[in-house]
């Protein structure tokens, strides 16, 4: 299958487009390397990505109707599964016109492509932060109260709704899947995983906001793919499905994790709630299961200590490089 993959220089765009290439599948990478984090780390990724075969890179803007039109019709894409996005909260806040420009307008010029060239197989990348603030827990897809608390999450919820609309009017079969937290080896700096792990190594304090009793549903990065492959290989013509692990950890106990790989204690500077911030997040998975058959196979304490893995290997390999 021909396979396009926007935001493939990223850290779940590299590790699917290398599982694509793995299985046989012809893949096009379309990013446009901005600096929401060093671009150094997405070239990085894209030589990761290269040691598992030959693909097609465009650095270009989602936002660029031409330049999408151009790359589909050049590429022939079977399916397009599109990761990219400008992410986090937190970052939303100050930025939230550009949250929209990216994610919501570059999400509608994709699906514009796909129905002007016949492009009928679609999945979305949404975010478990569109429950916001619901009450219903674990979170459900067919919770009818979503009340996201941030300008990503809202725009993730647009996001949605526009594959809708594409699929209703124009037969795309689209899939939105719902990331609960995904963490695991190249994961972007700024998340709180590898913030954490980083500055704990190095002897630094790290922040925690509120009390620590926060819960998230960290979803390691090999399940996720399960997901998405799955997803890509049964098509619907559309549906919602949440991927996670269904099995929230509070914070505290996160960084217990961390240290207890690293053996290392952390320095905690206790700090404020942050708008945006949500108490839980936690995947009902049963439909994913049902449709996908979905099940998540990595417990944390596995996922970190691979991640840690990682991380160490990266720590030492810079160190040899600069000595």
């Amino acid at each position: 299958m021909k396979v396009l993959v926007t935001g493939g220089a990223g850290f779940i765009g590299s590790h699917l487009s290398e599982r694509l290439l793995r299985e046989g599948h012809r893949v096009t990478i379309v990013d446009e390397l901005n600096e929401f984090y060093p671009v150094a780390l997405k070239r990085q990724n894209l030589h990761a990505v290269r040691s598992s075969g030959v693909f097609s890179f465009c650095p270009s803007d989602i936002c660029d109707e031409i330049a999408m039109e151009r790359v589909m019709q050049r590429h022939q894409p079977d399916a397009v599964i599109h990761l990219a996005s400008r992410s986090g909260v937190r970052p939303s806040l100050d930025q939230p016109l550009l949250y929209e420009q990216v994610n919501v307008r570059g999400t509608l010029v994709l699906l514009e492509a796909c129905r002007k060239l016949g492009i009928r197989r679609f999945i979305f990348a949404s975010s478990s932060s569109v429950y916001g603030v619901t009450n219903q827990v674990p979170f459900r897809e067919d919770d009818p109260y979503l009340l996201p608390i941030s300008p990503y999450a809202a725009t993730k919820l647009a996001g949605e709704k526009l594959c809708y609309t594409y699929s209703h009017l124009y037969g795309i079969n689209t899939t939105c899947l719902r990331f609960f937290t995904v963490y695991g080896p190249r994961q972007r700096p700024d998340l709180a995983i590898r913030k954490f792990t980083e500055l704990i190594a190095q002897g630094k304090p790290i922040s925690v906001f509120g009390d620590g009793s926060t819960r998230r549903d960290y979803t390691f990065i090999d399940d996720i793919l399960d997901g998405i492959m799955a997803a890509l290989h049964c098509p619907f013509r559309y549906e919602v499905i949440n991927l996670g692990n269904s099995n929230p950890v509070d914070l505290l106990t996160l960084i217990r994790s961390i240290e207890e790989n690293l053996a290392c204690a952390a320095q905690i500077i206790w700090s404020p709630e942050q708008p945006g911030d949500v108490p839980i997040t936690y995947a009902d998975t049963r439909k994913a299961a049902r449709l996908l058959d979905y099940s998540p196979r990595v417990p944390l304490s596995t996922g970190m200590r691979k991640f840690v893995d990682w991380y160490l290997q990266k720590k030492c390999a810079m160190a040899q490089s600069t000595a």
